[in-house]
Parts: C-alpha cells; structure tokens; sequence
C-alpha cells in the first residue's frame, strides 16, 4: 500500500455511522486480500455510512500499541460500541457482519 492511512467517509455524518480501522502489514498478501474484502463489505452492507481507516504498520508501528494489536491483519469496529475485533483476511464475510452487528 502506497497510503499509511487511508479514510473513506461514506456520509457527512460519520460520527453517529460505523467506523472500522484495520491494520495491515504493507503489501502482505493476507493485507491486500484484507483491503479488498473490508472495502467490498463496506460497499455492499453499509454504503449509507461508515468510516475506514487503513493504518500500515510497516510505516506506523507505533499505531498498533494503543489498540494493543499483535497480528496482522486486524480490522476493529470502533464505533458504534462496544469496540470488537477480527483477524484474518476478513474473507469470512458471514463472521465479519457477526462482529459488525454485534451490540
């Protein structure tokens, strides 16, 4: 990945939406597979709101230790809470609207 962070922002009013961040390691191919699946799953399931945040630890290392992330790659669901998490290559889409859902 070329962008340490990256943000899309679905809706003008992300803050009350979903906001996921995901961590990945450069152009690993289990990070890439990550962004392709997270994208298409925003895409599809919450086009009307949500915020993405890709953070590189390659380039950012020090991202990981406030969200106490240990593998890669590993998306968090920020908001709305409670704050979850899923690691892999999210191609488990079932799993990750499971974690998404969750309240």
């Amino acid at each position: 990945m070329e962008r340490a962070v990256w943000r899309r922002m679905a809706t003008a009013k992300v803050s009350s939406g979903l906001q996921l961040r995901l961590y990945v390691a450069g152009n690993a191919p289990n990070s890439v597979r990550a962004v392709a699946n997270v994208r298409a799953i925003c895409d599809q399931h919450f086009a009307s709101g949500h915020e993405l945040e890709i953070v590189d630890l390659l380039l950012h290392p020090r991202r990981a230790l406030a969200d106490g992330i240990l593998v890669t790659p590993t998306l968090l669901k920020l908001l709305p809470l409670p704050v979850q998490r899923v690691i892999g290559d999210l191609s488990d889409t079932n799993q990750v609207l499971l974690m998404l859902a969750s309240a």
